[in-house]
C-alpha cells in the first residue's frame, strides 16, 4: 500500500538559476514564504531549517542538491502533533521550458490523514503561488493569507 503524496506543478517566468536561488536563499524565502527563512549549506546530508521570527518551524536533512535542476530534503515539522508522524520528503524538480521554468513540487512519504498532509495541502499552493508572484512581479502574496497558520517551534 503506497503512502499519500502531494504533487503541485506550475510554470514560472524565470530562469532555473533564479528559481534555485529563490528556493535556497534565506533572504529570498523570507519574502515569499510568509516570513519563514531557510538556512543550510545545501550539501547532501547537511541539516536545513525554516524559522519564523527566530523560531524553527520545519527542519530536516538535504537528500539531493543538484543545482539548478533538483532539490530534495526531509520534512520534520515542529508541531507536537506532526512530530508523531513519519518524516516526509519534499522534492523540487526544475525544468527550463523556453522563457519559463516548470516547477514540480512533490511531497511524499506522508501519513494518511495526518496533520502534515492536511497542512501542506493548503500550504504548498499558497507558498508556490507567492514564489511565482515574487519572481514574476517582485511582490509576494499578501501576508494575511498565512495569518491563520500556527507558530510552532522545534525547540
Amino acid at each position: 500500500m503506497s503512502k499519500p503524496e502531494f504533487v503541485y506543478t506550475t510554470y514560472i517566468e524565470t530562469t532555473a538559476e533564479k528559481l534555485w536561488h529563490a528556493l535556497t536563499d534565506g533572504d529570498f524565502t523570507e519574502r515569499y514564504w510568509f516570513g519563514h527563512r531557510v538556512t543550510s549549506d545545501w550539501k547532501v546530508g547537511s541539516p536545513y531549517k525554516f524559522a519564523s521570527q527566530g523560531k524553527p518551524s520545519v527542519e530536516g536533512k538535504v537528500l539531493i542538491s543538484d543545482p539548478p535542476k533538483k532539490l530534495a530534503y526531509t520534512w520534520d515539522p515542529c508541531s507536537a502533533e506532526a512530530k508523531r508522524e513519519r518524516t516526509s520528503r519534499v522534492t523540487f524538480d526544475i525544468e527550463p521550458r523556453g522563457t519559463v521554468v516548470k516547477l514540480t513540487v512533490t511531497h511524499d512519504n506522508l501519513d494518511e490523514g495526518g496533520k502534515t498532509l492536511r497542512d501542506i495541502s493548503g500550504g504548498w499552493p499558497m507558498v508556490i503561488a507567492s514564489l511565482k508572484s515574487v519572481l514574476e512581479t517582485g511582490r509576494p502574496l499578501p501576508a494575511d493569507l498565512a495569518s491563520g497558520a500556527k507558530e510552532v517551534s522545534c525547540a
